[in-house]
């Protein structure tokens, strides 16, 4: 039975400017938010091969985990040495395969 309480106008009028405020600064944030730095992570190659040529299989969270990089890079690395066909993909699902040297 009741609805909103009407406001008063020195009510009204800081709302009003509160909200143009909000909405001014989230496009200033959204502005900065676009701009990214590319960070690169570069594999020791060799402590990277040594594991790949020792094991009999691996996957991209093993290797990431014994040259202390991300999973992302670790994956970017074993998808150009797939390329380069240093290694094979013998198996695994859903982004978590099993890679065999060769």
């Amino acid at each position: 039975m009741g609805g909103a309480k009407k406001k008063s106008p020195a009510q009204a009028e800081k709302s009003q400017t509160s909200e143009a405020a909000k909405k001014d600064g989230s496009k200033k944030d959204k502005k900065e938010q676009k701009q990214r730095t590319n960070v690169s992570v570069i594999i020791d190659e060799g402590q990277a091969m040594n594991f790949i040529k020792s094991s009999k299989v691996f996957t991209v969270q093993e290797l990431s985990r014994q040259t202390n990089v991300k999973v992302s890079a670790a994956n970017t690395y074993l998808l150009n040495l797939l390329k380069q066909g240093s290694i094979k993909r013998i198996g695994g699902y859903s982004g978590h395969h099993i890679y065999v040297p060769s």
